[in-house]
This record gives structure tokens, C-alpha cells and sequence, in this order.
């Protein structure tokens, strides 16, 4: 089919999948787009043990985007696997979870449960979560760091492992070449921006941690960017996501060489953004006479 794409094992019907915190487990929204033709959906950050998240407020509206501090509020992946998983199977399409941790121990523990899940193809790894033996440094923003979360679930889980880089570092390149060695089958980028909005009214920030990450049209040209720079720096494939709004973002990201893109804040935009990106990909595909999306995939590299 012309809109077929692979990462690692995992073969996707359309090259367009969701990002994890944006569109809940799926489910939510089945009433607003048929599931199963969505690429692949990855449901929100599941870890070890239940978590809370952060205190209200934790979301602002930005120009061009929005912040967020949820804190990976979930019940844990034994609450997955009992009573989300049994729905989500069911879907009609792949069907990811993005994993998190606080230490590399917690990570593959949790990808060790995931991974006796039938149908469950592919985990994606979440590595912008603070490391508690550092003082909170994320794992991510060094190539130590997150080579130890990969190396730690690779030993125990066998399917598909995706990575998420986090774009707050010096070299996003150097990150993506030391999960490739530990064993990464894909990488995925960008996670959130690191930002803040302060009321000047009330004088003290909107979010009620400080920070939280920025999203939204506002990062697409950094997110683009690293997309680039990773996809001249690794053999396997990435998958871009960061900003994508519509059919010609996500082209942007095939041509910079991203395999597949996931579309995020534009979710709770419009809860039918993915299906419209997919036909206005494969209307790109037949505008300019491609026989499939993997033509395009790279190409600007050889302009």
C-alpha cells in the first residue's frame, strides 16, 4: 500500500500516529475518528507504580502553542494491562506504549509487564523523565544517561523499542547515536520544550511547578530541525513529531526523514487532525506522482 511504513518490526498501515498525553488511550476518542485507521496510537506515559502528577494548574495557553506539567499521572502498568488493555486491543490498529521511569531498574520493569502483552507491539521510551539518583537530572540530556535506560530495557524486552529524545540538550545527534548502540530500533523527537508563562497580574507563574513543556506550531522549526540533524546521524528510523498541524507539516518531517510522525497538541484542536493529515499525505503523494510515502522519505537531504 502507498501510505505503508516499518519501524523495526512493527509494519504501520499510514506513516501518521498520536503522541503519547494527547490523545488519552484511544478510547476517548472513538467517537470523533474511526481508530482503526490511524497508523498507530501510543497511549499516555504509563510507569511502575501509580502516580499522581503535579498540583493545578498544569496547562497555559501560549502563542502558537501550549505548556504543560501533568507529571505523568497514570495508574501504573499492572492497572494498564488489567483493565486498559483488554479495550485498547481491540482497536483495529498498533497500539504503543510510551514508558517512564525514574530509574533504569523502574524502566525495564515496566517494560518487562508490557512486553507479555500479545497485542502490544512496541514500546516507546520516555526518557525526559528526572533521574532520582542525579538530583532530578533527565535522563535524556546526557548520552550516559540515556544509554542506561535503553541498555536496561533492551536486556528484557524484544519487540520494538522507539526512543524519545528530549530536544532540551546540546547535541540531540550524539543522544540519538548512543541509544542506537544500546540497541534502540527507532528514535522519536522532539518531547517538549522546556518553558514558562508567568500572570503578570498575579505576579508568579501560570503553571503551578514553574515550568512545564512547550508545544504547539511555536517548536516545529526546532523540532524540524533535529529531525534533520538525527536522520544524518543514525541508521534506524525516526519518527518526527513536534508542532504538526496539518498534512503539509507532516510532509515537511517525511522529507526531512522522518519513517512516521505523531501528531500531538493538535488533537485537542481537532480529534479528527490524524486522518486528515493521512489523506492529505497520500493527496501530496499523488500530486507529485510518488508511488509511496517511502519515496519522499529523506528527499530533501538530496535536493
Amino acid at each position: 500500500m502507498p501510505l505503508t511504513t516499518h519501524i523495526g518490526s512493527l509494519t504501520l498501515k499510514n506513516p501518521v500516529m498520536t503522541a503519547s498525553g494527547t490523545f488519552g488511550y484511544g478510547l476517548e476518542f472513538a467517537d470523533f475518528v474511526d481508530l482503526s485507521q490511524i497508523g498507530a496510537i501510543i497511549v499516555k506515559g504509563t510507569t511502575l507504580e501509580p502516580r499522581q502528577g503535579n498540583p493545578y494548574p498544569r496547562m497555559a495557553e501560549t502563542a502558537q502553542g501550549m505548556l504543560n506539567c501533568v507529571g505523568l499521572q497514570n495508574k501504573g502498568v499492572d492497572y494498564f494491562c488489567e483493565h486498559i488493555y483488554p479495550e485498547v486491543r481491540r482497536t483495529g490498529t498498533a497500539v504503543l506504549v510510551n514508558v517512564s521511569g525514574s530509574s533504569p531498574e523502574t524502566y525495564a520493569e515496566c517494560a518487562r509487564r508490557i512486553a507479555a502483552l500479545e497485542d502490544i507491539p512496541a514500546i516507546e521510551l520516555n526518557i525526559s523523565c528526572p533521574n532520582v539518583r542525579q538530583g532530578g537530572m533527565a535522563f535524556g540530556v546526557t548520552c550516559e544517561g540515556a544509554a542506561s535506560v535503553v541498555r536496561a530495557v533492551r536486556a528484557v524486552y524484544p519487540k520494538t523499542l522507539i526512543v524519545k529524545l528530549s530536544p532540551n540538550i546540546t547535541s540531540i545527534a550524539d543522544i540519538a547515536r548512543a541509544v542506537e548502540a544500546e540497541g534502540a530500533d527507532a528514535v522519536s523527537l522532539i518531547n517538549t520544550l522546556m518553558g514558562m508563562a508567568i500572570d503578570a497580574e498575579r505576579r508568579r507563574p501560570v503553571l503551578s511547578i514553574g515550568t512545564g513543556g512547550l508545544s504547539g506550531p511555536a517548536v516545529k522549526p526546532v523540532a524540524l530541525r533535529m529531525v534533520w540533524q538525527v536522520y544524518e546521524a543514525v541508521k534506524i528510523p525516526v519518527v518526527g513529531l513536534g508542532g504538526i498541524m496539518n498534512a503539509t507539516d507532516a510532509v515537511e518531517f517525511l522529507l526531512a526523514g522522518a519513517t512516521a510522525v505523531e501528531i500531538g497538541t493538535a488533537n485537542f484542536i481537532d480529534p479528527a487532525v490524524t486522518l486528515k493529515v493521512r489523506d492529505g499525505i497520500q493527496e501530496y503523494l499523488d500530486r507529485h506522482h510518488f508511488a509511496s510515502v517511502q519515496d519522499i522519505i529523506g528527499l530533501a537531504h538530496q535536493a
